[in-house]
């Protein structure tokens, strides 16, 4: 599912140069539930920038369900990215003005559906996290963990092979992370999604097939929990 080749990142920060990912290689199959672990500035948000077609390395190579992205220019990463990929943020995201459904159904005003068939789509993916009685709430009117239950149902409506999660938990309380570590695990195993987690939350390690540590822009080691 997952093939990164020999990566290196480098920013530039004032006139310092951060090596932020250097000569990283991992592979991950298809339908496995993986989290990237490592203390602040391991490189851990720029490996999952970069399988999620949001950077490009400046060497080395990333490909993704058979797709090197080196190989799309700026739209055709953009339209690829809206087929394949759905993100979670720390966040949520939300756009306050609009419901539970109507956040949800976002992703789907990129496509040429019909109206009735996004609905349908979005109050579909809201009942997969268990949020259909909320589907008219606007953001204010429910919890950190709920708002992250929208956030996640958001990523799937398109249908996505791959779930990407930067720090998931990271604004919830013990309780409601661990119910959306759960739920992420659920969402892996029944539909079959490739979920890759970046995370600092100890609990994660339980809920996830393989912890890929990095350190310094390395990967230092990785394999089952």
């Amino acid at each position: 599912m997952i093939d990164i080749r020999n990566v290196s990142r480098t920013y530039a920060r004032g006139a310092d140069l951060v090596h932020a990912l250097e000569r990283v290689s991992l592979r991950i199959p298809a339908g496995r539930f993986v989290a990237l672990m490592g203390p602040s500035g391991s490189g851990k948000s720029t490996l999952l920038n970069l399988l999620a077609g949001l950077d490009r390395p400046d060497a080395g190579e990333v490909v993704v369900a058979g797709q090197a992205l080196s190989q799309l220019d700026e739209d055709g990463l953009a339209a690829w990215r809206a087929r394949h990929v759905g993100l979670v943020f720390q966040f949520y995201n939300l756009l306050p003005v609009l419901t539970a459904i109507e956040n949800v159904e976002l992703p789907l005003l990129l496509t040429s559906l019909p109206r009735a068939e996004r609905r349908r789509r979005a109050a579909t993916a809201l009942d997969a996290v268990g949020l259909a009685p909320r589907a008219a709430h606007r953001p204010r009117q429910l919890s950190g963990g709920e708002q992250q239950r929208v956030a996640i149902a958001r990523a799937i409506v398109t249908d996505p092979d791959l779930i990407v999660a930067d720090e998931p938990t990271g604004d919830l309380d013990a309780k409601s992370a661990v119910e959306i570590l759960t739920l992420l695990s659920e969402l892996n195993r029944a539909f079959e999604k490739t979920v890759v987690m970046v995370t600092h939350d100890p609990r994660a390690e339980r809920f996830v097939d393989a912890v890929f540590h990095l350190d310094k822009g390395v990967l230092v080691n990785g394999g089952p929990p």
